[in-house]
């Protein structure tokens, strides 16, 4: 009986220390994505950069999005390498909605090559993506997720990247075939995912957006600029993979595939900050989009 009294008497005090030992605290998002290995990270590749130079000096960066819009994608390649944007206006700045992009005069004519009337590439099929679902409820599709570094929304067999903010579409006439890549806008405000499925998304900003959501809103109808009102224009457009190694801008995006992309995903619906009271247990693809971070050559 001695024996048993002496082992009670030292195993209560060791469980006081347990239970005074707080919980880990769960890491935040920007946590996750800083601490994230090189493992998780994937580059864009040189060729779907499209580096933008305005005449303010601010520069541009946007990720195409090929395997979304692939002869949107190749227009948009064939005008910038033929210095078609170079020159042209920013002719539309619509606040919470889009800062837009092309030829003011629209008499400026295409470089040889260019399809002049591409599909409508508004959706592609699902299969082959390696798409994965956030598991959380969307307004306007059945389901959204993420596959090679980019947002994607889906209905059935078919899949396309939503209209979140810094989202890049191509401007069109009211047939689905008069969109070039020729006229483009960027996403500058709250997610218009009306326009999903309406109209070819090409790509995201991954630079610069600040330069684009900082400029003079339109006066006129849908924030068009008045005819002879000043405006922002493109100095010059370019291919990154066409800039000398020196001086192309390089970036990297999470891979969809690693598991600090799912805890970063898993962190941004149930966030436990100091700050939050109630986690909201849900995510929106727009405010999912997957983390960037640039990198030196």
């Amino acid at each position: 009986m001695k024996h048993r009294l002496r082992i009670a008497a030292v195993a209560f005090p060791l469980l006081a220390l347990v239970a005074a030992s707080p919980p880990a605290r769960p890491l935040t998002p920007s946590e996750i994505v800083a601490q994230a290995p090189d493992s998780a990270w994937a580059a864009f590749p040189a060729r779907d950069l499209l580096v933008i130079d305005l005449d303010s000096g601010s520069r541009v960066v946007i990720a195409l999005a090929p395997a979304f819009a692939p002869v949107h994608v190749e227009n948009i390649r064939a005008l910038a390498r033929s210095g078609w944007f170079d020159g042209i206006t920013i002719n539309r700045v619509q606040d919470n909605y889009v800062t837009q992009w092309g030829d003011a005069t629209e008499k400026k004519a295409l470089p040889a090559g260019i399809v002049v009337s591409p599909p409508a590439e508004y959706a592609r099929p699902l299969a082959g993506l390696g798409f994965r679902a956030m598991g959380y409820r969307d307004a306007y599709a059945a389901e959204t997720g993420h596959a090679g570094g980019w947002p994607v929304a889906r209905e059935g067999a078919l899949a396309w990247l939503p209209h979140c903010y810094g989202m890049v579409g191509v401007g069109r006439n009211l047939a689905p075939d008069t969109g070039t890549g020729a006229e483009l806008y960027a996403v500058i405000g709250h997610g218009p995912r009306h326009l999903d499925r309406n109209i070819a998304t090409v790509g995201r900003v991954l630079a610069g957006i600040e330069a684009l959501t900082a400029l003079p809103r339109g006066t006129e109808a849908l924030g068009f600029y008045k005819e002879g009102a000043p405006r922002s224009a493109i100095l010059r457009a370019r291919i990154a993979a066409d800039m000398p190694a020196s001086e192309r801008p390089a970036f990297e995006v999470m891979r969809s595939d690693a598991p600090q992309f799912a805890a970063w995903v898993k962190a941004r619906a149930n966030r436990k900050d100091d700050f939050f009271i109630r986690p909201a247990g849900a995510l929106d693809i727009c405010n999912a989009l997957p983390p960037v971070r640039a990198v030196k050559g």
